[in-house]
């Protein structure tokens, strides 16, 4: 099993730790601490039918898992644009590169009693790691009422391309809030060293 990020115990602090989303065993815990973060803030807004599928995705680059304490406790994945993605063609146009130079950071949830602890940035700074070592920006949507994460992104420096109207159903309209990335900063060149003086 391949491991991300840990924090070790010291004087009985929590081991958190990050892995890549691994199997059924693994989908079956992220789908108890979807359902738990459904309940208590509405995310996502429409369960879905299949929620394993869900978690799934089309298109997957990658997915990972928080664990505290050896319990799966948060997830996020990363995908290529699909259809109903708006950030991804926002982007693109600003950038003059195309929605297919871009990655989709979704699926991304903190059960409710393991929230304090950072892991929402550690999960998003994973799935942001793989989108730049992929060479694509990465880029969400988010449903205008989950002002929580909106303003972890906006934390974090993401910058709000534009707000979106979507239909999701004959009587559901929604807004999304679409986020990109920060662009990552360029490493500055070295400055000359100084002559020797003669």
């Amino acid at each position: 099993m391949k491991r991300d990020r840990a924090a070790d115990a010291a004087d009985g602090h929590p081991v958190l730790r990050l892995r890549e989303r691994s199997g059924q065993r693994d989908l079956e815990a992220c789908v108890g601490v979807l359902a738990g973060v459904h309940k208590a803030d509405g995310y996502p807004v429409n369960w879905p039918a299949r929620p394993a599928d869900w978690l799934e995705g089309a298109g997957a680059l990658g997915a990972w898992v928080a664990e505290l304490d050896g319990r799966v406790v948060g997830h996020v994945g990363l995908s290529r644009p699909g259809e109903g993605d708006e950030a991804p063609g926002l982007w693109g146009e600003r950038a003059g590169a195309g929605a297919a130079g871009a990655a989709v950071v979704s699926r991304l949830f903190v059960a409710p009693d393991a929230r304090g602890h950072g892991i929402g940035a550690l999960l998003m700074e994973r799935a942001v790691r793989e989108a730049r070592a992929r060479g694509l920006h990465p880029v969400l949507d988010v449903v205008s009422t989950d002002t929580s994460a909106a303003a972890l992104y906006e934390r974090m420096g993401w910058q709000l391309l534009s707000e979106v109207e979507q239909e999701w159903g004959p009587d559901q309209q929604v807004t999304l809030r679409c986020y990109a990335a920060p662009t990552e900063p360029q490493p500055r060149p070295a400055s000359p060293s100084p002559s020797p003086s003669r």
